[in-house]
């Protein structure tokens, strides 16, 4: 019996996990979406703050600049980190999540184009 319970316990904690998993996915998408909405409605890139967002949110030109971004706005992606430059490519004005590796551990991004080409992402 005693067994069941901790079982049972587990299997709880891990369903609430992946539906708190979900809902950050479902708030990343959100805001990212707000914010390539607000871009596409004529909002200045250099209204939008990084740290608005939980977690950040970062602003990308075509050519890999980043206009928003914690630690490296005004800073060339390519130049800091070309593999994360070139997944960023995969971005699309529909919105799609995306897996790159940063510091060794995979990171998954939500990025959408801006009518504009402009890429918005978040992610974990």
């Amino acid at each position: 019996m005693k067994r069941l319970m901790v079982l049972l316990s587990m299997i709880a904690v891990a369903l609430f996990a992946t539906q708190a998993f979900c809902a950050d996915r479902d708030a990343i998408s959100k805001n990212v979406d707000e914010i390539v909405a607000g871009i596409d409605g004529g909002a200045e890139v250099t209204s939008f703050a990084y740290d608005a967002y939980d977690p950040y949110a970062f602003i990308m030109d075509t050519e890999g600049t980043l206009h928003v971004h914690p630690t490296l706005a005004g800073e060339d992606l390519k130049e800091h980190a070309m593999p994360i430059y070139e997944a960023l490519q995969a971005a699309t004005a529909e919105g799609v999540w995306i897996t790159y590796e940063w510091g060794g551990e995979d990171k998954h991004s939500y990025v959408k184009k801006t009518e504009s080409g402009l890429i918005v992402g978040s992610g974990y």
